[in-house]
């Protein structure tokens, strides 16, 4: 088995015609988005669901992978072919990518809800649910803390 390497992962496809799935990302979770014709945001706004900022500058926005590569890899991923990687990490039908803070998902990581939370507790609930929905879609496994952590937020929901 190879160890994880995010580039195991090829995301950022195409999408539509010149947008992939980061400008995607940025059209859907933006508002009143405009778009060059390369399909790169040139104004707009953002509204991060982790910490409850709004953001002016797409390059203020970072797009996550609710469950990290690296978290997925650890969890079943790394049987998969890259095909099935690919489509895991351009998952625009479930709740598997979202743009946020830059700043906050850099301090997020690799990390699962036993070791991170977003900062804005009011999405905790949202941030659970979300959470279980891809692991369950994706078929990926989850570890005892992972497990405590997610039983833990959800029960308080």
């Amino acid at each position: 088995m190879y160890r994880y390497d995010r580039d195991l992962f090829p995301h950022w496809i195409t999408i539509s015609g010149a947008c992939n799935t980061r400008e995607t990302v940025l059209k859907r979770d933006g508002t009143n988005v405009v778009t060059s014709s390369s399909c790169a945001a040139t104004s707009g706004s953002w509204y991060s669901q982790y910490d409850g900022k709004t953001w002016t500058s797409a390059s203020d926005i970072q797009i996550d992978h609710l469950i990290p590569l690296s978290e997925a890899w650890k969890s079943g991923a790394s049987a998969w072919t890259t095909s099935k990687r690919q489509s895991f990490a351009n998952d625009l039908t479930r709740p598997q990518l979202i743009a946020v803070t830059g700043s906050v998902n850099q301090a997020k990581g690799d990390k699962d809800p036993a070791e991170w939370m977003p900062p804005r507790t009011a999405y905790y609930c949202t941030y659970i649910r979300a959470w279980i929905q891809v692991k369950y879609y994706w078929a990926l496994s989850i570890d005892q803390a992972e497990y405590n952590a997610l039983y833990k937020y959800l029960y308080a929901c």
